[in-house]
């Protein structure tokens, strides 16, 4: 295995630990003999629960991540400025920009647990390959003449679809096109990195495929409904082996459920909501063992019931406007923006005009830990 590119030096930790305790009833009376025995917890670098409780275990989840929202009129001008000046090469191996939610003291992640980012390619270039034990998918705004090449497999990118990179499988980006292209990263950096589970190593600095086939071979074998190739059923994955899921399909799909809507048949998760779940074919599992991805449809007027969960999602706007509440922050979004839900906040989506929604979540790490909740208008699920 090569080398990963050099991290930067860890953060300056402090030589001792210092204990401070919480500003509470139960805390035991101020004393000499007490100060004496913190000091010695600090020399030993123990720290003691009853100083710690109210943080370490709140009444309910109390993300560090706050609600937050990007532009995409703000987001796509910075990307192509970057295109201008930043050039794609190996060392930085990709022109990715991270949204960086403020309450996350700088680091580049959207949310404790995922990463999302605006990739941007110019005309002609090559993002050259590389594998890592993260997670990855990509989700087309608006453009196309990108092909990614997964472990060799072109891959055509095109408006609406999700493109899947699972974790360890070799991939690099092309664009043949005359036009650069912006598309939405979703990974689970974050959370890789806070379980120190990463590895990272470099392949071609070309892709190892210039094809630009309409459908790739992940697509020809898996991408028939309800159709398994015998040849792979054996072999099931932890991680979708379909590696795009092509927007005329879940525009067909959306349409339908609001088609029984109107002739009164069930379908539809709420009035005037039609929803999906990206599945692996295989398995009928997530498309990956740690991020969720979703499309949702509101008709205009049409509004979601209040919600918490534990974990965290993100959401972008595909088309139409939406009026997003969460928390005590409210927006008026349109294509191509973007917000950001954390853990166990409420949040509540309105359709001002017809809109649809791409949305991935952490929710699989916490349905397998079985720390998953979900709340709707008051009602615990």
């Amino acid at each position: 295995m090569t080398s990963s590119p050099a991290a930067p030096p860890p953060a300056a930790r402090p030589s001792q630990l210092s204990v401070v305790p919480e500003p509470v009833a139960a805390q035991p009376d101020p004393s000499p003999e007490l100060d004496a025995l913190y000091a010695a917890f600090d020399r030993q670098h123990m720290v003691p629960l009853w100083t710690e409780i109210g943080e370490l275990m709140p009444m309910e989840p109390t993300s560090r991540a706050v609600p937050h929202a990007w532009q995409w009129g703000d987001l796509l001008p910075l990307a192509q400025e970057s295109g201008r000046l930043v050039p794609v090469g190996r060392g930085g191996e990709r022109r990715a920009i991270a949204l960086a939610n403020p309450g996350l003291g700088g680091r580049p992640f959207a949310t404790p647990t995922m990463w999302a980012a605006i990739q941007y390619l110019c005309p002609g270039e090559v993002a050259p390959e590389h594998r890592h034990t993260q997670n990855a998918f990509r989700f087309v705004v608006e453009g196309e003449g990108v092909w990614t090449v997964v472990d060799g497999d072109p891959v055509a990118m095109r408006r609406g679809d999700l493109l899947l990179t699972a974790g360890w499988h070799f991939h690099g980006h092309h664009n043949i096109a005359t036009e650069p292209m912006a598309w939405l990263d979703g990974l689970d950096i974050p959370f890789a990195h806070g379980i120190d589970s990463t590895f990272f190593e470099f392949g071609p600095e070309q892709v190892s495929s210039t094809e630009t086939p309409d459908r790739s071979r992940s697509e020809q074998l898996w991408g028939h409904p309800g159709l398994q190739p015998l040849s792979q059923v054996a072999r099931p994955a932890p991680s979708s082996p379909l590696a795009a899921y092509r927007w005329e399909h879940t525009d067909r799909a959306l349409a339908d459920q609001l088609a029984l809507e109107d002739a009164g048949h069930a379908g539809v998760v709420e009035p005037g909501h039609a929803a999906v779940r990206f599945a692996n074919p295989a398995t009928g599992a997530d498309v990956m063992a740690t991020l969720r991805t979703e499309f949702h449809r509101l008709r205009a007027g049409a509004a979601t019931a209040r919600r918490q969960e534990v974990g965290s999602s993100v959401w972008q706007v595909f088309t139409g406007r939406a009026e997003v509440i969460v928390g005590d922050r409210t927006w008026d979004l349109a294509a191509g923006d973007l917000f950001v839900v954390p853990s166990w906040v409420p949040f509540t989506i309105g359709a001002a005009e017809a809109v649809d929604l791409f949305r991935f979540s952490d929710t699989p790490i916490y349905e397998r830990l079985h720390l998953d909740r979900v709340q709707v208008a008051g009602q615990e699920q």
